[in-house]
């Protein structure tokens, strides 16, 4: 038994020292690069001598989560009560800072506010990784875009090497986000300001400098000044749900010719902007009219669901209420593997989506729709565990 525990842990302790040595040659072979990027020896040295590869950022690296996050759940959390009064807090504190970066951008303080909260919870966790090493990590295993993560890795140096940020207090993501506001060291370069003067682009201890740089990074995507994101809206009878297929744009006045009308009574204040009808849930729940700005917040993380939320909690910061409409939450989505089993079950009814990958796109929206319209149920398109139950049930009928 002795033996047996002596030859085990020589075989982990010849594990570790070939992941060391594998790591050691890519940190060697990564020089070349960082020279060239204007990287001296001595910040090289400083950040890489002793450093090996984040066991955490592996491990989430490497989770592949089945699970999906109903968005009613996704914006009870992001929306909390707790975080749209921290929120009407910090947008009194920080008055004079938000004026002068509204000022200058265009950018409406609620927005920037909003995704601060949403980011960090106003700087309440900014990561606990240290950005230079889990982008090292990722350069160096990362099943996929490996060649991104060395450019990311890359510009992280760049910021220590002037200056911006001690390499030690260099917190964010396990995945690179670095920050206040989160952002990769690629939109760091393009887009961090120096409010304060100091000569450091400083977004993970100077509040201002975090966010006049989200504040400069929307204007840069296109945000329209003192216009909102979107409305919540109600449907008439009858609708025609193939025009919420994410991509029809008509004016608000042509979305209101056809019924479509603001859940508070009010009218839509420029029938000239243009906007795209989203149903995150479909037709069991909220819907909106959602406007360039809305697209402008999705350049930020691309998620819907996310850029619902921080619309929401912008609207709540300034006084906003909740939203009006209720989500069905029997109405559950789909994981991944579900998903496929939902395709696969359209398939071989003659509803073709194409190949079943577990994503859901245009094809599976459209072969949604056909089933749905041909089964008398509402043409929305939307996949749910309550859709594939009625499918299956299909079978036995």
């Amino acid at each position: 038994m002795r033996n047996l525990l002596a030859a085990a842990i020589l075989t982990l302790t010849t594990a570790a020292a070939q992941a060391d040595a594998g790591f050691n040659r890519f940190i060697k072979d990564l020089w070349p690069d960082a020279r060239a990027a204007g990287i001296s020896t001595a910040t090289f040295n400083q950040i890489f001598t002793g450093m090996d590869p984040d066991p955490d950022t592996v491990r989430l690296m490497d989770k592949q989560s089945e699970f999906v996050k109903p968005i009613w759940d996704y914006l009870d959390s992001a929306v909390s009560d707790a975080r749209v009064e921290r929120g009407q807090e910090l947008l009194r504190e920080y008055d004079s800072v938000l004026t002068s970066i509204e000022s200058r951008y265009g950018v409406d303080r609620e927005a920037v506010l909003a995704i601060w909260g949403m980011e960090t919870n106003y700087g309440g966790f900014m990561g606990r990784h240290n950005v230079i090493r889990a982008l090292a990590t990722l350069a160096y295993e990362a099943p996929r875009r490996r060649d991104y993560w060395r450019r990311e890795l890359l510009k992280a140096i760049s910021v220590v090497q002037g200056g911006h940020v001690r390499f030690e207090d260099m917190e964010g993501s396990w995945a690179g986000a670095m920050g206040h506001t989160q952002f990769m060291p690629s939109s760091w370069e393009a887009y961090a300001k120096d409010y304060n003067g100091d000569g450091r682009r400083d977004i993970w201890t100077s509040i201002p400098d975090a966010l006049a740089s989200t504040a400069y990074y929307l204007q840069k995507h296109g945000w329209q000044t003192g216009k909102t994101w979107g409305y919540e809206v109600t449907l008439p009878a009858g609708f025609d749900f193939h025009l919420a297929d994410d991509k029809t744009t008509l004016t608000v006045g042509e979305w209101s010719r056809r019924g479509v009308s603001r859940v508070n009574g009010k009218s839509f204040p420029r029938a000239s902007d243009r906007a795209i009808l989203v149903m995150p849930a479909g037709a069991s729940g909220p819907a909106f009219l959602m406007l360039k700005n809305f697209y402008v917040i999705k350049r930020y993380n691309h998620s819907t669901s996310y850029a619902l939320a921080v619309g929401h909690l912008a609207d709540r910061i300034i006084g906003g209420g909740p939203l009006a409409g209720d989500w069905s939450r029997e109405y559950l989505p789909l994981s991944r593997t579900e998903t496929t089993e939902l395709q696969r079950e359209l398939n071989r009814r003659g509803f073709n989506v194409g190949e079943a990958d577990g994503r859901v796109g245009p094809a599976t929206r459209r072969g949604i729709r056909a089933y749905q319209k041909a089964r008398g149920l509402v043409p929305d398109g939307y996949p749910s565990v309550v859709l594939l139950a009625r499918i299956k049930l299909d079978s036995y009928n």
